[in-house]
């Protein structure tokens, strides 16, 4: 297979965004440092706004979640808005507040699963830490990042001669007994907190005491790859849904002056039903909505319209067909992986995908010049969701949804397509000049 060498250039760079992003805070620096070097301008919402056409805008709320902006030339009410929405989050393991115990001399951390992770990916892997802390300071607290390049935890397999029936039966943990994740060998006179402080301490350069409240998850420090014969493939962990954020945001980095108004916005908390602030059933896509109609001056009636003309695009990760597994798909829905973006449908509208959109997503994609195809789920399997129906009920606009094919979808150690990276940020591309 012949990979052209701008889709390598763009794996690579998502490669790189992903290997930078080992947590959903992480993801939205990522995408705020290259929304900076393209000249967009960070709003607060605690502020006042006043936006100029063309003008590039973008707001984070919650530290995980963001939302980005260019304002049209041409009036919003006649033109609407193209929007692409996407999550920041991914299933695994996240710290409990008060993680650490000693275990017959060991030091192990408690967790919580986040999501619906393959859990029996996270063995022997070398993980480490990422996320945020709170730390306290003359004014009260504040936040920071951190990030442990190296390993620091792993979750070791019971040896095969305990667990005879494993190759049988599968790779199966206890939740709450079994997977604790082993940090070091507790130190005599040191208690198993402190020896969970002193790194996260040592890397703020603040006192272990100052460290007040964390949100902490697993990662695998393992960095993303090439792979296949003609390293026609990438693997990572993140894949979902983060190559999804970074389709979306080089898509509209690749905007120049749209006439309709371009946005994207990445919300936390997909993989655990969207229900907060920062995730997609909050306040954060309309509320912006309402103060972009407000600034272009729109009345009630303007700003209906302005919504009727929108089009929102829902865009996470597809199930790629897997050549192993063939009974676990619907027949004539095989999304193959290098062959092209994913419009995906479900009658109970776990997806967004009406008749209408994903017509209007074809030809975007022939715009583009890129292959599409169509997945429904076997009718006996339980179908996934996304934020599309959410987004689509909260705001009442013509909605798809799609996504790049990919295999292990919630492993530690997820695989897709080269050429369908590249795919996706056309179509995407061709959306935002519509």
């Amino acid at each position: 297979m012949i990979i052209p060498a701008t889709a390598r250039a763009q794996a690579q760079d998502l490669l790189d965004f992903i290997d930078a992003s080992p947590s959903p805070w992480h993801a939205v620096e990522s995408c705020e440092s290259r929304l900076q070097a393209a000249g967009f301008c960070r709003l607060e919402e605690v502020d006042r706004w006043h936006l100029v056409a063309g003008g590039r805008y973008y707001v984070v709320r919650g530290g995980a979640s963001i939302i980005a902006f260019i304002v049209g030339s041409q009036p919003a009410a006649e033109s609407g808005l193209r929007l692409i929405g996407a999550h920041t989050d991914s299933p695994g393991l996240r710290l409990k507040p008060k993680p650490a115990e000693d275990a017959a001399g060991m030091v192990r951390l408690g967790v919580e699963v986040y999501g619906g992770p393959l859990l029996a990916t996270f063995a022997d892997r070398d993980l480490s830490l990422a996320g945020r802390v709170n730390v306290r300071t003359a004014d009260g607290f504040a936040t920071r990042l951190v990030r442990f390049a190296e390993p620091l935890l792993r979750l070791p397999n019971l040896a095969i001669h305990m667990n005879r029936e494993v190759n049988e039966n599968g790779l199966k943990f206890n939740k709450q007994t079994e997977l604790p994740l082993l940090l070091g060998v507790a130190e005599e006179g040191n208690s198993a907190d402190s020896r969970f402080r002193q790194p996260i301490a040592a890397a703020l350069g603040v006192e272990a005491s100052d460290l007040l409240t964390w949100e902490l998850n697993a990662y695998d420090t393992q960095k993303g790859t090439f792979w296949g014969v003609d390293r026609e493939f990438v693997a990572n962990s993140q894949l979902d849904n983060l190559a999804s954020c970074h389709a979306a945001l080089s898509a509209l980095l690749a905007t120049p002056e749209p006439a309709a108004t371009c946005l994207i916005a990445f919300f936390d908390h997909e993989e655990v039903g969207s229900e907060s602030a920062t995730g997609a059933s909050g306040s954060f896509i309309a509320d912006l909505l309402a103060r972009l109609a407000g600034q272009a001056g729109l009345d009630d009636e303007d700003q209906r319209r302005m919504l009727a003309r929108s089009f929102f695009i829902s865009a996470d990760m597809a199930h790629g067909w897997h050549p192993n597994f063939p009974a676990a798909y619907e027949p004539c829905h095989r999304a193959l992986v290098n062959a092209g973006p994913v419009i995906k449908s479900n009658a109970n509208q776990r997806y967004s995908t009406s008749a209408d959109t994903a017509a209007r997503f074809m030809a975007l994609c022939d715009k583009a010049g890129v292959p599409c195809q169509q997945y429904a789920h076997r009718t006996d399997l339980g179908c996934g969701s996304t934020i599309g129906p959410i987004v689509a009920a909260r705001l009442g606009i013509p909605s798809v949804d799609v996504g790049s094919p990919m295999w292990a979808m919630h492993s530690i150690r997820e695989s897709a397509g080269v050429l369908d990276h590249s795919y996706m940020i056309a179509a995407l591309s061709a959306a935002f000049a519509d």
